[in-house]
């Protein structure tokens, strides 16, 4: 009996998921897929939520189904912090409009209000995330930190965009207190059961 425990149990993992990878093991496209990782993941692993392909960071993956509808379909929201590269010198008032919400268009074509949110600017970017690599290789730029309790298909780059500015890098750095930490692009980590449930205040 403990034999079938040890083989049924659920596994959790944490990705950092590198740009230019897709968060899914199977596409019909020529992509980086998550199967393209250096690790050996056991059947019946999937991605819970997504980073579009060109963002980075933490990426929960897992064999448990339930997670997907504990994390997302649920009254219970819970927060992901994105570490975010834009082009340019971000003003006063548009700090003030993203704090404040946004309309940016979602899926449908429907224009929709973003809740505020936390932003804040970064003037040390290399502390929150310690393999960022260059900072700014094209000219002027701007480092925030956005925490949101939703996320609508490139909710983030969308709002840069509202407020005029390109979204550079898009860096998830951790979903409530779950954290990416100094994973490498590309690294994985096996977490147990309990401290993964404990962190991201699922029940």
């Amino acid at each position: 009996m403990d034999q079938d425990k040890i083989v049924n149990k659920e596994r959790y993992f944490i990705v950092h998921k590198p740009a230019g990878m897709v968060s899914q093991f199977v596409s019909p496209h020529q992509v980086r897929l998550l199967g393209d990782l250096d690790f050996y993941f056991p059947e019946g692993t999937h991605a819970v939520g997504r980073l579009d392909k060109d963002s980075e960071g933490l990426l929960i993956l897992t064999t448990n189904k339930k997670v997907t509808r504990l994390l997302f379909s649920t009254t219970a929201a819970h927060e992901r912090v994105y570490l975010v590269q834009v082009n340019n010198r971000i003003s006063q008032q548009s700090l003030d409009q993203l704090r404040n919400g946004v309309s940016i268009r979602i899926q449908g074509g429907e224009q929709y209000i973003t809740p505020g949110c936390k932003t804040e600017m970064v003037a040390h970017p290399e502390e929150l995330h310690p393999h960022i690599g260059l900072l700014c290789p094209y000219g002027e730029c701007t480092w925030l930190s956005i925490g949101l309790y939703e996320g609508k298909y490139r909710q983030v780059r969308k709002m840069m965009a509202a407020v005029h500015h390109r979204c550079k890098r898009l860096i998830r750095l951790r979903i409530e207190d779950l954290h990416l930490g100094d994973l490498r692009p590309g690294g994985v980590q096996e977490i147990e059961e309990a401290e993964f449930f404990k962190k991201l205040h699922l029940q």
